[in-house]
């Protein structure tokens, strides 16, 4: 098997394009449990360190304003060291964030959340052009893979950390630290890369003007798709398991169901990204799978007695339309540098907007005293989520303007 990287024909033994598929894997395991294992044990940490609703949401929200800060300088990291060799430091990043858990201090907790939070954005940011780079002709088969082994085991240690910490009282602090182990493996089974120095695809490293891109109106309702996508998704990664904690569910049950979730998300790449090739126009498939995460975020407030199936489908809906938002960043643009403008406008904004949505549903639970407004807003969010969906997913494309 050859690829040709950094314009280079370097041949690939079978082994060693499994070693590389391995560590995209284990690379990809790395990119969400350590944000989204919080969640399940954010009532120890409120009651360990008294933290207020809204100072536990910032847990949550510090990785997301990590991603909208650190994204855009994995490009610059790349162009120096090579794709692998910032893999690598991702991984360490992600271990050592991990590693700062293990510290009885909130200031050390916050810091480490945070640099887990640039590990991650590197990751996010980097492994999608190493795929592309190296499996051009498997991008879609790779993407889906490596969203699904997010999903798994994002939502496995999400489902295990509370059984963890209570086997043999081992406490919060060290169940959360412990995902370092499979950090450790991570980097172990990246190690055989890092004899390559290989700079990530053009289009990554495209200096680009995106002042055009801002004044198209499409790309502002494919950016708030995405973003309000992602603003109550994260409120359900950061508070479902208080949610349902408050509905009458266990602690176990609670984070098992949250790890549900997390699964269900990354399902819908296995089936949506090969039906995106058939379908022109992606309307009523979006609306509609915005439409019914509005009604199981109801379903979750109204009828929790049912919060196994509100969970699942909301999850594989919040999944299903941030696939189709990240498509069609592809599908409304002429070109790769159009392509790219959006892409950054939309990671932006995303991201931020995401960042505001802990913090609020966290100040509102404060307030009123219940979930039952953040489970509105989340309802509402996912209602918008719907319009910018239909509105997004028209068959056209953006204005063909050689200056975007």
């Amino acid at each position: 098997m050859i690829f040709v990287l950094n314009s280079t024909a370097i041949k690939r033994t079978a082994f060693s394009s499994a070693i590389l598929i391995l560590g995209i894997i284990f690379i990809a395991a790395n990119l969400r449990a350590p944000v989204t294992g919080l969640a399940p044990v954010l009532e120890q940490i409120i009651l360990s360190f008294a933290l207020t609703p809204s100072q536990a949401g910032m847990l949550t929200t510090l990785p997301l304003i990590a991603f909208a800060l650190a994204s855009p300088m994995a490009a610059n990291l790349a162009k120096k060291q090579g794709l692998e060799i910032s893999l690598f430091i991702a991984l360490i990043l992600i271990g050592l964030g991990l590693a700062s858990r293990l510290i009885d201090s909130m200031p050390m907790l916050y810091l480490g959340t945070a640099v887990i939070g640039i590990g991650i954005a590197i990751g996010n940011v980097l492994l999608p052009s190493l795929i592309k780079r190296d499996f051009p002709h498997k991008v879609a088969v790779m993407t889906s893979t490596y969203v699904l082994a997010m999903g798994i085991f994002g939502g496995s240690y999400a489902a295990l950390i509370i059984p963890l910490a209570e086997y043999k009282s081992m406490g919060w602090q060290l169940a959360l630290a412990c995902y370092g182990l499979l950090t450790l493996v991570s980097i172990v089974i990246w190690l055989p890369q890092l004899k390559l120095h290989t700079k990530p695809t053009k289009d990554l490293l495209a200096s680009v003007n995106t002042n055009k891109v801002w004044h198209e109106p499409l790309a502002w309702q494919i950016t708030l798709l995405l973003g309000l996508n992602s603003f109550f998704t994260y409120i359900m990664i950061s508070w479902l398991p208080s949610i349902l904690l408050e509905g009458g569910h266990t602690a176990q049950h609670a984070g098992a169901l949250q790890g549900a979730f997390q699964v269900a998300s990354a399902l819908p790449g296995i089936i949506l990204i090969p039906l995106l090739a058939k379908l022109k126009d992606q309307r009523i498939l979006t609306s509609l799978l915005a439409l019914i995460a509005a009604t199981c975020s109801l379903g979750l407030l109204y009828l929790p007695e049912f919060a196994s199936l509100w969970a699942v489908t909301l999850g594989f809906c919040s999944g299903a339309c941030f696939i189709l938002g990240l498509s069609f960043i592809s599908l409304r643009t002429h070109d790769t540098r159009q392509a790219t403008s959006l892409s950054g406008m939309a990671q932006c904004l995303g991201y931020l907007l995401a960042a505001s949505g802990p913090i609020i549903a966290g100040s509102l639970h404060s307030y009123f005293g219940n979930w039952t407004t953040t489970l509105w807003l989340c309802a509402f969010a996912s209602a918008l989520c719907a319009v910018f969906g239909y509105l997004g997913g028209r068959n056209i494309t953006m204005r063909n303007n050689s200056n975007t």
